[in-house]
């Protein structure tokens, strides 16, 4: 599938337009730089984890991103609760497997929060996809210990298996839907010593697939706004810091010719 940068800006500039409520079940880590994020493209977030509120909270949300980083009891339920809701509204619901493979009750726990309904995408490291459904393979906490092209046949039997699209993240990111797949090459590698950017992916998937009605489109092109605001951002940055700070500025004025520009899809 082509998707090209008018397309994508395109969405961007609906998220602008639009400011869709992407409700996010998320970490204490990144719960902040995610926030951010999606309020610099324009959409409206809200951080709402209490299982007394999640299901009304997705119920009115265009978007649900659920992230297991920091997992407890009460999240867990409040989790399964916003996900009930939001299939019922017809809400996309984007689920992160933070550190699946890690230890025993974080995989449970996503495995069972997968198989508990459809997500509309799941996006993840290599490894995070991996330990999804092979007991044997371990991850490092939340780093990726394998190439995402490595998850690729894993990531399209549960794309086809669950009617979902599964985005790996990397070098390389590959969005498939059991029948399609889109490549993404965009990114630079200081973003890894960034925490969270991975999570604030997610987050945007939430916000494109809030207004973009195809899914596999939605992640792809999220994907790529998140890749280049990257490499954009690293261009203006001495390290770590000051590329967080700059790619905030980057999303709030991504522009077409930009994504033009630097886009590297296939």
């Amino acid at each position: 599938m082509n998707i090209t940068s008018s397309e994508i800006f395109q969405t961007l500039e609906d998220i602008r337009t639009k400011s869709p409520l992407v409700h996010n079940i998320t970490n204490y880590v990144v719960m902040n730089n995610t926030a951010n994020a999606l309020l610099a493209v324009g959409a409206s977030p809200v951080m709402i984890h209490a299982e007394e509120e999640t299901a009304d909270m997705a119920a009115l949300a265009s978007a649900l991103v659920i992230n297991i980083g920091t997992l407890s009891e009460p999240w867990v339920r409040g989790m399964f609760k916003a996900f009930c809701a939001a299939e019922e509204k017809g809400v996309p619901v984007i689920i992160d497997p933070v550190g699946a493979g890690a230890t025993p009750y974080r995989t449970r726990t996503v495995r069972k929060l997968i198989s508990s309904g459809r997500p509309t995408i799941i996006r993840g490291n290599a490894s995070e996809i991996l330990a999804l459904t092979d007991d044997t393979f371990k991850t490092k906490g939340v780093d990726s210990t394998a190439a995402s092209n490595e998850a690729l046949i894993i990531a399209q039997g549960m794309a086809a298996d669950k009617k979902c699209v599964v985005c790996i993240s990397g070098e390389v990111d590959y969005i498939v839907d059991g029948e399609q797949m889109i490549k993404i090459a965009n990114g630079h590698p200081m973003m890894s010593r960034v925490t969270g950017l991975g999570c604030t992916a997610s987050a945007l998937c939430g916000a494109f697939a809030a207004v973009e009605k195809e899914p596999l489109k939605a992640a792809a092109k999220a994907m790529a706004v998140m890749g280049i605001a990257g490499e954009l951002a690293a261009e203006r940055s001495q390290g770590p810091g000051s590329l967080q700070m700059h790619l905030l500025d980057i999303l709030y004025r991504l522009s077409e010719t930009s994504i033009r520009e630097k886009l590297k899809i296939a």
